[in-house]
């Protein structure tokens, strides 16, 4: 389809990218496999260059015989269009990918093999303890194809997996979250899982209310990836260069080599990391302020966003970075966030035993931006929010509205633990690709009492 849509093509240039997807899925709620299921999917998406004029046409599911349709469409849109502000000669062809012309292997109902059996333990588990699991298991595998008129033939397959389990007391009162992200099940420990889940409606059995407030704070790995997902997709140099974000320079520019953190954190992304490989060139379907379509199949290596607490770099599309004047750093689909190299890097359980009084808290949820110019963000807790004295969680508190900045909180952080993979509670409908480590922040602002379960 990529080739033939390249030959149908009249105008000067085109890029033409196929996204085939498959999906497989479990769900279940009181400790019984509701239903389960596969489908598939496919997508064209034609992009025609007709001097600096851009036209896009993207269908689902097209069919041989509405293949010229597209592409004639996406040609007269293109011959109709303005000229296009990131207009770019295309990407040279490099190596092609080894496996372009192999056949698409989708996902199947097999991929729960070992997995299933063992959320049927939990299940068994949790009706003996007198608790109920509810939650989802789902996979996923999109085969990308990107070909250009100058060349470029690029193929990656990304597989997905996500589980979200929720373990609810027997009277409904008392509710846990975990999740965890996966390439492919094979290392899902459901039975460690559901023993935390079950640990912590055995501290949600003691009550303890307390007032809005700014208490000291243990975050796990994945409320910091829910808080640095946002922070990195609002990280694009255009709105840094038109002061219309917290990345903005006074006076104009960006921060980039400004010192964001006291402890020297690292944010960076990285195509190939173990466990979150994702696609090591760009796949742009659209132009946007931290896009361009004109940057389709340029290759991406590892990317410092941040390193030893410094902002080194911004989304970047070869249009934006010849007006800031720093290095092409487009978008990656993982983010990795670590504390000082070399340094101590607790458990989360070790920085609870080190605890002498505060908050330990389960997830965020409902993120919503408030503030771009400082990045503040406003949410909820959920599933849990505990009271930490002395080393031990001592009993389970109300929930919270908070209102903070990632990139303040940033500069606050006492303790960064170990980074491990994890799956974000708000996003990760969008970005399920992260190893966080949980951190402590002396001063979280939990501004008001919410009355969310």
């Amino acid at each position: 389809m990529v080739e033939r849509a390249l030959e149908l093509s009249r105008n000067d240039g085109c890029v033409v990218l196929v996204d085939e997807g498959s999906t497989a899925n479990l769900r279940f709620a009181g400790n019984t496999l509701t239903t389960n299921g596969v489908a598939r999917s496919a997508r064209l998406t034609v992009i025609s260059i007709a001097g600096q004029g851009v036209g896009v046409v993207s269908r689902a599911a097209v069919r041989d015989e509405q293949l010229a349709d597209v592409v004639a469409a996406a040609d007269a849109a293109a011959r109709d269009a303005q000229p296009a502000e990131d207009a770019r000669p295309l990407v040279e062809a490099g190596p092609a990918s080894p496996h372009w012309g192999e056949d698409v292997r989708p996902t199947d109902i097999g991929v729960f093999e070992g997995f299933a059996p063992a959320l049927g333990e939990a299940f068994s588990a949790a009706e003996a303890g007198g608790r109920k699991l509810y939650g989802f298991a789902e996979h996923s595998l999109t085969s990308t194809f990107l070909g250009t008129s100058t060349g470029v033939r690029l193929r990656h397959d990304q597989p997905t997996g996500r589980l979200e389990l929720n373990a609810k007391s027997g009277d409904l009162k008392r509710s846990a979250w975990t999740g965890v992200s996966t390439q492919d099940f094979t290392d899902v420990d459901v039975a460690a899982l559901g023993n935390s889940l079950a640990q912590r409606l055995e501290w949600a059995k003691t009550r303890v209310d307390l007032p809005a407030g700014r208490y000291e704070t243990l975050l796990p790995p994945s409320a910091v990836a829910d808080l640095m997902i946002y922070m990195f997709w609002s990280s694009g140099a255009r709105d840094a260069l038109d002061g219309r974000s917290v990345f903005a320079k006074p006076g104009g520019g960006t921060r980039v080599g400004e010192q964001l953190a006291t402890l020297p954190v690292s944010l960076s992304s990285d195509p190939g990391a173990a466990g979150i490989a994702c696609a090591p060139f760009v796949t742009a379907h659209a132009s946007g302020r931290e896009s361009s379509v004109f940057d389709n199949g340029l290759p991406l290596g590892r990317t410092d966003w941040i390193k030893d607490g410094r902002l080194e770099a911004l989304l970047q599309t070869r249009y934006s970075a010849e007006l800031s004047g720093l290095p092409v750093t487009p978008g990656i689909d993982n983010l990795i966030m670590s504390g000082p190299a070399g340094g101590p890097s607790p458990s989360l359980e070790e920085m609870i035993a080190s605890t002498r009084r505060g908050l330990l808290v389960t997830c965020l949820w409902y993120i919503r931006e408030v503030d771009p110019q400082t990045l503040l963000l406003t949410g909820l807790t959920r599933d849990g929010v505990y009271l930490v004295e002395h080393g031990e969680v001592v009993g389970e508190v109300n929930n919270f509205r908070f209102n903070e900045s990632p990139v303040d909180l940033l500069g606050r952080l006492t303790e960064v633990g170990a980074s491990a993979q994890t799956l974000p509670r708000e996003w990760n409908d969008y970005f399920q690709r992260t190893i966080m480590p949980p951190v402590r922040v002396p001063d979280f602002n939990m501004s008001t009492v919410s009355q969310a379960s």
